[in-house]
């Protein structure tokens, strides 16, 4: 990078962290710490919402998911607005109502302390892992560019985080976000235009559009129902909605974003900014690597986007072998040019006939390439034994490093970083709250005030550690976006079970719930493990099962075992009541 891109790079960064730690400033009572004051406007509460869920693996993951496997992973956000409505209208006002500050709060009011500690012990060990997802993606971004060793990387990005959101908590972590997306947008928007701009004269963005929609990146919409399929309309409609009813209802990570919000209705209008936007911003970063994809049409990539093992392999007996595989690949890349630039005018020239042929060669050019690629990969895991085959992760950083001007790489750089503190802080307070809420104020009995901000700063300051150290292993999981929403959907479902059977089966008591949650659980991790089931269904098994084995076992209780407001063992301290 250039010293401007560097320029961009550090001051980006640099006024993200001051302005959190400005904003964050005053937060000195349990309340104000956890909750943000309970002051925030709708336009806040959307853009904290946003840039939780936004996270570095949005940009460096999702274009290289185009790329490789076009932009059918947008049917993933279908169900998003439907969750977003029925959330504001069910959920948002019991949560105002109650005056919580953690979605499991309710739960114990409904069944029993039990239940509550599982539904929070599900979210703690879900999201601290998610985190470690979100560090590592940035961390690459650093080893890259500069070769320092990944594990130094993770503990530079994990404690700039960590400056202001241990320090300033939830009114820290919405501000911030402001002025994330604001880098964010700007980021990728610009290299949106760039991409089209740097494509031949010739060659128009309607015809770059041909060219991906030619070579099948632009399958946006699958209508067939398969459940071994995992992204198609009915997967994101329905699996996806139970994943965001779940995600957005009962995930403390996003929970908290709305909770701070002055009254229902900005909460309300905040989520519902959240999930009108999201979807066309999915769809467009998608089209952005689809754009990428259609660019190396017209130049020749790397026949592997991830450098290190290339040079892994280049330096042992296999590299060779390797250089002439280079050598095909690029002739082969040639080839596969002239095909694009011959599809594109058999396009201007209006003739259907010469069109469709032109396309089929286009094809079988690219097919003939790919397989130079597959050869390329089976030596790269010969000489580097349990080597992640895909590089997908690697690609829009490629082509950002290598393609654009100086400058607009700091801000790409600064986007994706953003992206990273973005998701990290706003996931690693949540779980800081939920530490002391449903932890420390329940178990403990721990008072509020100054003493309980600290007890908050550690539990925050401890999970953020944590995530780190589960950053180590990120770089076994292949495509970043797959895995960190492979990894929510084998809880989600079941979390989500929970607060439908509190609301809806009446008759269920706490042990019911509790009992059918954990053979619920069980059953998703043997899907994940023994089948090939849509990890978007998991959510939806998940759910179903909590429900229907909750009111199974209700039939073997005694009707007036564990009614509400009665919890097993003692007084339910602090336990907001469900009328």
């Amino acid at each position: 990078m250039s010293r401007l891109d560097w320029l961009v790079l550090g001051g980006s960064l640099l006024f993200v962290v001051l302005w959190g730690l400005y904003k964050g400033r005053g937060s000195t009572t349990g309340e104000g710490y956890i909750g943000g004051g309970r002051d925030h406007r709708w336009w806040l509460i959307g853009l904290s919402i946003i840039a939780t869920q936004t996270s570095a693996i949005t940009f460096l993951s999702t274009p290289g998911q185009a790329y490789v496997d076009g932009m059918r992973f947008v049917q993933f956000y279908f169900g998003l607005p439907i969750a977003a409505v029925l959330l504001s209208v069910t959920l948002l006002p019991l949560y105002h109502r109650l005056k919580v500050s953690t979605a499991y709060e309710i739960l114990e009011a409904r069944f029993d302390l039990k239940t509550r500690l599982l539904a929070a012990g599900l979210f703690l060990v879900q999201r601290s892992l998610a985190v470690g997802l979100t560090i590592f993606a940035p961390a690459l971004v650093l080893s890259v560019l500069l070769g320092w060793s990944i594990h130094a990387n993770i503990l530079l990005v994990g404690t700039l985080v960590m400056i202001y959101t241990v320090a300033g908590g939830t009114r820290a972590v919405a501000w911030a976000h402001s002025s994330q997306m604001l880098i964010i947008a700007c980021g990728m928007v610009l290299a949106g235009i760039m991409t089209a701009h740097r494509l031949p004269a010739q060659v128009s963005l309607a015809d770059a559009l041909h060219v991906a929609g030619g070579l099948g990146r632009l399958n946006v919409i699958d209508p067939h129902f398969d459940p071994h399929n995992r992204y198609n309309l009915w997967s994101g409609l329905i699996g996806g909605t139970f994943l965001m009813l779940s995600y957005f209802g009962t995930d403390q990570s996003q929970v908290q974003r709305y909770l701070a919000g002055s009254d229902l209705t900005q909460s309300r209008l905040g989520l519902l900014m959240n999930g009108m936007i999201k979807v066309p911003m999915q769809f467009l970063i998608l089209l952005l690597g689809a754009l990428v994809f259609v660019f190396y049409q017209f130049h020749t990539p790397p026949l592997f986007f991830n450098p290190g093992p290339v040079k892994q392999v280049l330096a042992g007996p296999d590299g060779s072998a390797y250089r002439a595989l280079e050598l095909k690949f690029s002739k082969a890349r040639e080839g596969q040019r002239q095909k694009a630039e011959a599809y594109v005018a058999a396009r201007h020239a209006g003739d259907p006939a010469s069109t469709a042929t032109a396309r089929e060669q286009l094809l079988q050019s690219h097919a003939e390439s790919e397989a130079i690629r597959r050869e390329g990969v089976a030596l790269i895991e010969k000489a580097n034994p349990g080597t992640n085959p895909s590089d997908t992760n690697y690609i829009f950083l490629a082509y950002v490093l290598s393609s654009l001007p100086a400058g607009l790489v700091g801000l790409i750089i600064a986007a994706v970083f953003s992206g990273s503190m973005s998701s990290m802080s706003g996931e690693i307070s949540a779980l800081g709250a939920t530490t002391v809420v449903d932890l420390w104020r329940r178990l403990i009995g721990g008072s509020r005030g100054v003493r309980e901000v600290w007890v908050g700063r550690v539990a925050t300051f401890a999970w953020g550690c944590f995530a780190m150290a589960f950053a180590e292993y990120a770089a076994r999981l292949g495509s970043l976006i797959e895995a960190v929403n492979i990894l929510g959907s084998l809880f989600y479902g079941t979390i989500l079970g929970i607060f439908i059977t509190a609301f809806y089966v009446k008759r269920v008591r706490g042990g019911a719930a509790f009992y059918a949650a954990l053979v619920a659980e069980v059953g998703v991790l043997a899907c994940f493990r023994f089948t090939t089931i849509s990890f978007l269904w998991y959510n939806v098994i998940g759910c179903l099962a909590v429900v229907g084995l909750a009111w199974a076992f209700s039939l073997t209780q005694d009707p007036g075992a564990g009614a509400p407001g009665n919890a097993p063992g003692g007084t339910r301290t602090g336990a907001p009541g469900i009328p």
